[in-house]
C-alpha cells in the first residue's frame, strides 16, 4: 500500500510547449541520488500516480520533477495545469538503481539519457560523490532540438566547474546547432565516434554505465554496450549497464 505525502507545487516551469518541471514542497524526504517516487493527482477517492525521477539532490528544499506531457495521457495534463499553492501527492518511499551505491568502484561512469531521463543524472552530478569517484564521467544527452534540452545551462556549468572530469555531449536528432551533435546517439556509439569524441574506451574493465529514457534507446544502447562485453546490472548479479525506461 502507498503512503502518500502531502504537497504543495511552488512552481511550474514549462521549458516548451510539452516539457515541464514541478517544484514541490512536502514535509522533509530522505533519498539518494538518482532515485525515483511516485507523484500523483487525487481524483475522488483515488489518486492517479506514474514514476518521476527526482532531479533535486537530497539536500535541497524542493523536490523537482521533469517531465513532458503526453496528449490523451491520464496524469501529465493534470500535471501540465497544476499552478502555485496546488496540492499534490508524493508518495514516501523512494527507490530505484541509478544510485551511486550500485556502481563498483571503476574508473569511468557512462551516463546516457534521452528527454527527460536526464533528471536522475542531474540529481548525481549535483552533488560530491562522482567527483571524488570516478576519474572521467560522461553525460550523453539526447533531445529533438535545443528547445527540448532543458537544464542545459546548469549542465555547462557542472562542465566549467569539473572541466577535467566531465564530458557533456549533447544531441540533437531534429537540428543543427553549434556545440551538439546532429546524430543519433546510438549511430554515434556504434560507429565508435562517441569513444572518439570522449576520449574514452567503454569496457566492462573500467566502466560503469547508466540508462534512463525512451525504451527503445535503452534497448538499442544495451545491445551495443553487450557487444562490446559489458552486461546488465541488478543486486542478485552485479553487471556494468544499470538502466530505468520510462516510456
Amino acid at each position: 500500500m502507498i503512503t502518500w505525502l502531502q504537497g504543495k507545487v511552488v512552481e511550474n516551469k514549462r521549458w516548451s510547449a510539452e516539457l515541464f518541471t514541478l517544484s514541490i514542497k512536502t514535509e522533509p524526504l530522505t533519498f539518494k541520488a538518482g532515485q525515483f517516487i511516485l507523484i500523483g493527482v487525487k481524483d475522488g477517492n483515488d489518486v492517479i500516480y506514474r514514476p518521476y525521477s527526482l532531479v533535486n539532490t537530497p539536500d535541497a528544499s524542493l523536490l523537482e520533477v521533469h517531465f513532458n506531457t503526453v496528449k490523451g495521457g491520464t496524469l501529465s495534463p493534470l500535471l501540465t495545469d497544476l499552478t502555485p499553492g496546488d496540492s499534490i501527492q508524493v508518495s514516501n518511499r523512494p527507490t530505484g538503481l541509478l544510485t551511486l551505491e550500485e556502481v563498483p568502484d571503476v574508473k569511468n561512469l557512462w551516463f546516457f539519457a534521452t528527454g527527460t531521463g536526464v533528471g536522475p543524472f542531474i540529481s548525481i552530478l549535483k552533488t560530491s560523490e562522482p567527483w571524488h569517484r570516478f576519474k572521467k564521467v560522461v553525460l550523453c544527452y539526447a533531445v529533438k532540438t535545443l528547445e527540448d534540452m532543458a537544464y542545459i545551462g546548469e549542465l555547462n556549468e557542472i562542465q566549467s566547474t569539473h572541466e577535467e572530469q566531465f564530458c557533456f555531449i549533447p544531441f540533437l536528432t531534429r537540428e543543427v546547432v553549434t556545440g551538439t551533435v546532429n546524430s543519433r546517439l546510438t549511430t554515434y556509439l556504434e560507429s565508435g565516434e562517441l569513444e572518439r569524441k570522449a576520449q574514452l574506451v567503454l569496457s566492462a574493465k573500467t566502466s560503469h554505465t547508466m540508462l534512463c529514457g525512451n525504451a527503445d534507446m535503452i534497448n538499442d544502447v544495451t545491445q551495443l554496450l553487450e557487444q562490446k562485453g559489458l552486461c546488465r546490472h541488478s543486486r542478485s548479479k552485479p553487471g556494468q549497464i544499470a538502466i530505468e525506461k520510462y516510456y
